[in-house]
């Protein structure tokens, strides 16, 4: 008689979290996931899924659900504040590597609510809200999580615990892993707004580069139909965050990146800090990171959701095996080694690239840069090259060569 697979108990019930465990409990392991808020969160940072991401979900039924509310976006734009549009990619030139060959526009307090639901046909998989983790513990065989809920002190059980709790990870700070890298001096302010910017030409995806206030455009579904345009620009170190979400203020930053006569309806906004940083390790014993925990970037590129997807379907194609029984431990080290460099080598490095080319000063080195980019664009050759990457292909790629 085949042996009942080990428990794996996954901390965070975001979007890595949750589709880590649908990804578990299809292989009938059983997960409980533990949750420190009383329900889903309200996240409006992340929202824009690339290729690689749609495919990975697919099987799970997740994309089709994404799609029925969805943007698709096959074509995207750099764009100079003075000069205008500097190129405009097409990921129709992807249609050869993908049948996903654009970016599909959703953000992530809209996923989570669709991973959930596909999971409460997972008979092995129990979430549990309101039960913050305390302290995490392990021996030769077992791990546990001790956790704070309304019923009191917990602990929950298992043979491997996976820390998908986000940046500030309670089950990372309790094995004791550094997070390597840096913080960015300057915050970013996010704004939304029901606005047509696609009547001024811009498209649901574009960057604007200016030395002064660059800015990245999204456009997200709405509950009205319309769509709503999310704007996302920096902050200077020294400014309070009170004076940056103050009405005037977003009211002149919108101004300056789009001058109308009349105010803008600002339907959300909000500020955050933003890191460049890896997990010294992915895992650490009966211990593992995915997501957010592992690995925080700044948002230029929409890489940071998207390689925690990546993560998870990773870790689950391992995990599931060795809880099974049918592989040994060793396996999981090859997701971090996978894992690790790709975020290393692509995420990290392209993120910041990103942010450079938004924000650089020096007149000389901006149009050195946009010339190589026209040239890129205007080679099919070169721009599906850089548009492997921007997507996030050749980075799975990438990981798939890492043995």
């Amino acid at each position: 008689m085949a042996r009942r697979p080990d428990r794996v108990i996954i901390a965070g019930a975001g979007p890595v979290g949750l589709l880590l465990a649908l990804a578990l409990g299809r292989q009938e392991v059983p997960v409980t996931v533990l949750e420190a808020e009383p329900g889903l969160a309200h996240d409006l940072r992340a929202g824009s899924f690339h290729p690689p991401s749609l495919e990975m979900m697919a099987p799970y039924g997740v994309t089709d659900d994404m799609h029925a509310i969805g943007i698709p976006v096959r074509r995207w734009q750099l764009r100079d504040r003075a000069a205008g549009v500097i190129v405009e990619w097409d990921l129709g030139l992807l249609a050869g590597d993908t049948p996903y060959p654009y970016r599909l526009h959703l953000e992530q307090h809209r996923l989570t609510p669709i991973l959930f639901e596909r999971l409460r046909a997972v008979a092995n998989v129990e979430v549990r809200f309101d039960t913050r983790v305390s302290g995490v513990g392990q021996d030769a065989d077992r791990a546990w999580v001790l956790a704070e809920s309304p019923a009191g002190s917990e602990r929950f059980e298992g043979a491997w615990v996976v820390g998908c709790d986000g940046g500030r990870s309670a089950v990372r700070k309790a094995v004791g892993i550094e997070m390597e890298g840096f913080t960015w001096p300057e915050r970013f302010v996010v704004v939304s707004t029901p606005y047509d910017l696609g009547a001024h030409g811009f498209t649901a995806n574009a960057y604007v580069a200016d030395p002064e206030q660059w800015a990245a455009v999204f456009k997200m579904p709405d509950a009205g139909g319309a769509g709503l345009w999310r704007i996302a620009f920096p902050v200077p170190p020294d400014e309070a965050d009170e004076a940056t979400l103050a009405p005037a203020e977003v009211e002149r930053r919108m101004q300056y990146f789009l001058p109308r006569a009349t105010p803008y309806e600002v339907r959300h906004k909000s500020i955050y800090k933003v890191h460049q940083r890896v997990a010294r390790e992915f895992r650490r014993g009966r211990v593992l990171l995915a997501g957010d925990a592992a690995h925080l970037n700044n948002p230029l590129g929409a890489f940071g959701l998207n390689g925690g997807i990546h993560d998870a379907i990773n870790l689950a194609g391992k995990l599931g095996p060795v809880c099974r029984g049918e592989a040994p431990a060793d396996l999981l080290d090859r997701y971090v080694r996978q894992r690790r460099t790709v975020n290393i080598e692509y995420v990290q490095e392209g993120s910041i690239r990103n942010l450079r080319t938004l924000a650089e000063r020096d007149p000389a080195a901006r149009q050195a840069r946009f010339d190589e980019l026209r040239r890129t664009n205007a080679d099919p050759r070169l721009a599906r090259e850089f548009l492997l990457r921007s997507s996030m292909i050749a980075s799975v790629r990438r990981e798939r060569s890492i043995a």
